[in-house]
C-alpha cells in the first residue's frame, strides 16, 4: 500500500499507539487499536452492502465515533466519504445524495424520516444504514460486535479521491469539492508542525466533523498525531468548560463564535482551565482586538489559520514558533504556495492588494461532474480563492476584503444567490436581495430585502416557515425587511 493515504493513516496510528485513547465521548473511551477494529468492522458491513473502490458513502452524522467509523470505512474500502450536514432539509438531501451519486447513506434514526420521505426519487441512493438503531438486531452495532476486523485489502493510490465536500465554493451553487487521499494526508501534520502537538495532549471536537476545517483538524491531525480528541455533540458553554476540567484540555481548534462565548460568559471562574494551552481559530475573521484580551484572560496563545474547502481546507498559519501579527492569517502552510495577484494573474508586489491564490497539494483535484466550475477556479494549478488580501514582505498574508458574494456566519458560508434562488420560489415574492450583517457572535448574520407582489398579505413569519422547508437552519435569514423596491 502506498504513503499518502488515510487508510495507512490510521493503521500506522493503530501499531504506534494502540492502547492509547483516541475518542473520547459522553459514554465511550475508545483507544487506536479499538477504533481501527471498529473501522474495520463498519468497512466490511459497508463491503457487504455492496460497495466497493469509487462507491460514494454519505454521512449524515453528528459528532459521534461512528462519523470516525464510518469515514474512515468508507476510504479503507477505497470508497469516497460524502460528509454531509446533519441539518440538511429533505430538498437539500435529495440534490446532494443524486449529485453525489452516493450508494449508501449511514445516519442516525432522528434523521431516518428525512431520508424516507425522498428515497423514491433517488436513483443510486438505495441503501440506508442507521447507526442507532433501537433494539439488539441493528446491523450496524451487530457487525461492530462480530467483526470482521481485519484491514480490508485494497490497492489505494494517492491520487484516488477520498472525500467530496459540499460547498457553494468559489461559485455561488452547491459543489461536491473532491478531495484525494494526498490533498488530505497533505494536511494531516498541522496540529503537529504549526500548533506543535503531540500525542500526549488532548482536543476537542467541537466543530461539526462535516465542515472541511473540523474533519481535517480535529478528526485526521488527532489521528496522525497520535493524540486524543473529546467529541462534543450537545453544547453548552458550561459543557464545554467541564469538558476542559474534567479531561485536562490542552487544545481547541474552532470558529471565532466559540471562543467568544467564552470570553463573554459568566461563569468561567467556576472552573479549572489551566490545562488549556492553545486556541486555534479558522472558519471565519476573527475580530484582532479580542484576541489579546482572550489570551490574558485564559492564559493561552491564540493562534489563526485560513482557508476553504476547495483547498482541503488550510492554505496558511499563525506558526507557534514564529512572531504573531495582529490581523494576519500567517503564511503558507509547508508544501503550500500563496500569491496575491491583478485581475490578469499576475504577481502583485508586496503590500497591494489583489486576489490570494493558492497552490500545493492540498488543492482539490476539482468539483464533482463539473469541468466547467473547476475550470474557472483552477488555472495552471493555482486555485483562486475569490478573496482580496495583501502579502508584507516577511510572507505574512492579511486579508481585506471578499471578490466575491458571500456571507461568513458561525464559520459557515452561506452564499446570497441560493437563499435568493428559494426565496424567488415563493408566489408573494416579487423581488428579493440577501445580504450580510455584521454580528458580534456570528460574524454576520443573513438578512433578506424583499418586495412583495401587488396585492400579496405575507409577513416574516410565514417567510421564514418557507425557508425553513428547503433551508439548513444557518442558511435561513435572521432578518426579514420588506422594501418597496431593490437598488442594483
Amino acid at each position: 500500500m502506498e504513503k499518502n493515504n488515510l487508510a495507512l493513516l490510521l493503521e500506522e496510528a493503530a501499531d504506534n499507539y494502540k492502547e492509547r485513547t483516541v475518542l473520547i465521548s459522553e459514554n465511550q473511551r475508545i483507544n487506536y487499536d479499538q477504533l481501527n477494529r471498529a473501522v474495520n468492522a463498519v468497512a466490511h458491513l459497508l463491503k457487504q452492502t455492496g460497495v466497493g473502490k469509487g462507491d460514494k458513502v454519505a454521512l449524515m452524522l453528528p459528532n459521534i465515533p461512528e462519523f470516525v467509523y464510518c469515514y474512515f470505512a468508507a476510504v479503507k474500502l477505497g470508497a469516497v466519504a460524502v460528509p454531509l450536514n446533519t441539518s440538511s432539509t429533505p430538498y437539500e438531501l435529495s440534490y446532494l445524495l443524486e449529485n453525489s451519486d452516493a450508494k449508501v447513506l449511514m445516519t442516525v434514526e432522528a434523521a431516518r424520516k428525512r431520508y424516507e420521505e425522498i428515497q423514491n426519487k433517488l436513483s443510486t441512493c438505495k441503501n440506508l444504514i442507521v447507526v442507532d438503531s433501537p433494539g439488539e438486531n441493528s446491523p450496524f452495532r451487530e457487525a461492530l460486535k462480530a467483526g470482521n476486523f481485519s484491514n480490508p485489502e485494497q490497492k489505494i493510490n494517492p491520487d484516488d479521491p477520498a472525500a467530496i465536500i459540499y460547498t457553494s465554493g468559489l461559485t455561488g451553487k452547491s459543489l461536491g469539492a473532491v478531495l484525494t487521499h494526498r490533498n488530505l494526508y497533505a494536511q494531516s501534520h498541522l496540529i503537529h508542525s504549526c500548533v506543535k502537538r503531540t500525542h500526549l495532549d488532548i482536543g476537542l471536537s467541537l466543530i461539526p466533523l462535516f465542515h472541511s476545517f473540523g474533519s481535517t483538524v480535529n478528526m485526521i491531525n488527532v489521528v496522525r498525531t497520535g493524540c486524543s480528541v473529546v467529541m462534543m455533540d450537545r453544547f453548552t458553554m458550561d459543557g464545554l468548560f467541564n469538558a476542559i476540567q474534567k479531561e485536562k484540555i490542552t487544545y481547541i481548534c474552532a470558529v471565532p463564535r466559540l471562543y467568544l462565548g467564552m470570553m463573554f460568559h459568566e461563569g468561567v471562574a467556576n472552573f479549572d482551565v489551566s490545562s488549556l494551552d492553545v486556541c486555534v481559530t479558522g472558519g471565519a475573521p476573527m475580530p484582532a482586538e479580542f484576541i489579546p484580551v482572550f489570551e490574558e484572560k485564559f492564559g493561552v496563545k491564540v493562534v489563526e489559520g485560513y482557508g476553504l474547502t476547495e483547498a482541503s481546507p488550510a492554505c496558511s498559519f499563525n506558526m507557534l514558533d514564529r512572531p504573531q501579527k495582529p490581523g494576519s492569517i500567517g503564511m503558507a502552510i509547508p508544501g503550500a504556495k500563496i500569491k496575491i495577484v491583478d485581475e490578469n494573474g499576475r504577481e502583485l508586489p508586496r503590500g497591494e492588494i489583489g486576489e490570494l491564490i493558492v497552490k500545493g497539494d492540498n488543492v482539490m483535484q476539482g468539483y464533482y461532474k463539473d469541468k466547467t466550475a473547476t475550470a474557472s477556479v483552477i488555472k495552471n494549478g493555482w486555485l483562486y480563492t475569490g478573496d482580496l488580501g495583501r502579502m508584507d514582505n516577511d510572507d505574512y498574508v492579511f486579508l481585506t476584503g471578499l471578490k466575491k458574494r458571500m456571507i461568513i456566519t458561525s464559520g459557515f458560508n452561506v452564499y446570497p444567490k441560493e437563499v435568493e434562488d428559494i426565496l424567488n420560489m415563493h408566489p408573494a415574492v416579487q423581488a428579493v436581495r440577501v445580504v450580510g450583517k455584521n454580528d458580534l457572535m456570528r460574524g454576520e448574520v443573513v438578512k433578506a430585502q424583499i418586495v412583495k407582489r401587488k396585492g400579496s398579505i405575507i409577513d416574516e413569519k410565514e417567510i421564514l416557515k418557507y425557508c425553513r422547508v428547503y433551508l439548513s437552519p444557518y442558511k435561513v435569514p435572521r432578518e426579514v425587511e420588506f422594501v418597496q423596491s431593490i437598488d442594483n
